[in-house]
């Protein structure tokens, strides 16, 4: 297969040499040998460039009536879908995501492409009455002026789609910072959105490593070019971002990781709770925010969970993510050492379930039923550790791959408890037929998403999406909540009495009596 050359695009122009930082090899985790792109990474500089660009041209853009740029995102949702099948391939080459599930991924992008077309005509505000006579108050939305968007590459096209979409749709300009090791999955989606009819400086891509990225955040952000920063990625870098932003009185919204519980109920569906696990837990190799991290079952169910649980991922087929596959590679090789720091926390006092060793699938480690050259890629055992306790860093840290960890509970309320442990707050699974167990997990529950009967992984494009605390500081992305990111509330008040009115002075008032009492 051929290598691409990626480079940013800034205002519709390739980035100036002089604003490079050095170049990077994408590299299919699959077939390490096969270099998909050359990355030519900005400087600081370059990016906060890219930053004073978009300023320049958000103005006009905002000017343009939303109903238009409403269109304009439609035009690019039929781009994206006339090219589903080569994008879709695209990411499955780059990151080695399983194709069914990066068809998956694109098809996010047309939807939320379809949903936030009819925003364009709802960028309601509200005509509010007055205390006064004769003065009417009145809200509109404005867009927030230049977001910057910073993304992981475990959701290379679709994430970014969820904030560049209703971004552009309310006004902004946009500066992306992709992740460097899926950078020619972003520069195809750039070269689709880039074609809908933007104006040039008002979607730009910026390829950088994570340093330069946020050397130039704060460059732009002194200058004052940068309004909003949309970030998805690790909670630790999350923080980051956060003390940045607060520095500059402004509220980013961040996308951080997971620790996501599934519990079982004694009365649940085990067979339904095993496929949801499964899917949940080792999809995409266990490289989603909302991954499970661990399930939490009843002690009554749970040997039988155990067994079929185990069964489950024996018998799952592993490998080449072209063919019909449960997980390929980890996406990158930095992903792969990390993984391996994670394997390292499992304890004596843990017991590993299945048939493989935890560590790379190897000739010397193999995994019955694998499906490609393993020996080629980044891939890896799936490892199901039970006998999880509340103080393991396997259970109150992200462990971003394919392991699941395990433990029991007794009473309800436990369960509540070591869901909320961690101090994450993304998603959440519970699997039961009683009602009142579901609501109350609901309530209980300090996740931004809850699941009933169905996988912790799993969004659509007109729901919230999104965590609380080590999750993420409260903002959504998707649906009409994402407006609130992107947009600033103006109020208007208009007096046409012809004289000052001080409003909580000059109100009107009636007058009741609040003595009357009813004869008798």
């Amino acid at each position: 297969m051929s290598t691409s050359t990626v480079a940013s695009v800034v205002a519709g122009r390739p980035l100036p040499r002089e604003r490079t930082a050095g170049t990077r090899t994408s590299c299919n985790p699959a077939r390490l040998a096969d270099a998909v792109a050359e990355v030519e990474l900005a400087d600081a500089a370059g990016f906060a460039a890219a930053c004073t660009a978009a300023a320049a041209g958000q103005r006009a853009w905002a000017d343009t009536p939303a109903p238009v740029r409403g269109r304009t995102i439609a035009a690019a949702g039929r781009l994206v879908e006339a090219n589903a099948e080569r994008l879709a391939g695209l990411v499955t080459r780059e990151i080695g995501k399983p194709y069914a599930e990066a068809l998956g991924e694109v098809r996010e992008i047309v939807d939320t492409c379809d949903f936030f077309l009819g925003e364009g005509r709802r960028l309601y505000g509200q005509t509010v009455p007055s205390e006064m006579p004769d003065k009417q108050l009145l809200t509109f939305r404005e867009p927030v002026g230049v977001v910057a968007v910073v993304t992981a590459g475990n959701f290379p096209v679709a994430v970014p789609a969820w904030y560049i979409v209703p971004a552009l749709l309310c006004g902004n300009a946009v500066v992306w910072k992709p992740a460097e090791y899926a950078a020619a999955s972003a520069a195809a989606l750039y070269e689709l959105l880039s074609r809908a009819g933007l104006p040039e400086g008002v979607l730009n891509i910026v390829h950088a490593d994570g340093e330069q990225t946020f050397a130039g955040l704060e460059k732009a952000l002194a200058e004052g070019t940068v309004d909003k920063i949309g970030f998805t990625g690790s909670s630790e870098v999350g923080v980051r971002i956060g003390e940045l932003a607060g520095r500059h009185l402004q509220s980013p919204c961040l996308e951080l990781g997971g620790k996501n519980p599934l519990v079982v109920a004694p009365d649940a569906d085990l067979d339904l709770a095993v496929e949801g696990a499964l899917f949940s837990g080792f999809g995409s190799a266990g490289q989603r925010c909302t991954s499970l991290g661990s399930v939490i079952v009843h002690e009554s169910v749970a040997e039988e969970f155990l067994r079929r649980f185990t069964a489950a991922v024996d018998a799952a087929v592993v490998g080449d993510p072209t063919g019909p596959v449960l997980y390929g590679p980890l996406l990158d090789r930095r992903f792969a050492d990390r993984f391996e720091e994670y394997l390292g926390w499992i304890r004596p006092h843990h017991t590993l379930h299945g048939t493989g060793r935890p560590g790379r699938i190897t000739a010397e480690n193999p995994r019955a039923g694998f499906a490609g050259d393993a020996q080629a890629g980044l891939y890896y055992h799936p490892v199901v550790v039970s006998g999880v306790r509340p103080d393991d860093r396997i259970f109150r840290e992200e462990t971003f791959g394919p392991l699941v960890g395990v433990t029991t509970y007794r009473e309800f309320d436990e369960a509540v408890e070591l869901a909320n442990a961690p101090g994450y707050g993304l998603s959440a699974a519970v699997y039961t037929n009683d009602a009142r167990t579901a609501f109350t997990f609901r309530r209980r529950v300090r996740a931004g998403m809850i699941s009933v009967n169905n996988s912790t992984s799993g969004a659509e494009a007109h729901l919230p999406f999104g965590g609380n605390g080590r999750s993420g500081n409260g903002s959504r992305q998707s649906g009409i909540w994402v407006l609130d990111q992107f947009t600033r509330w103006q109020s208007m008040n208009w007096d046409y009495s012809g004289r000052l009115q001080k409003a909580q002075m000059d109100t009107a008032e009636t007058v009741a009596d609040l003595d009357y009492r009813l004869p008798g």
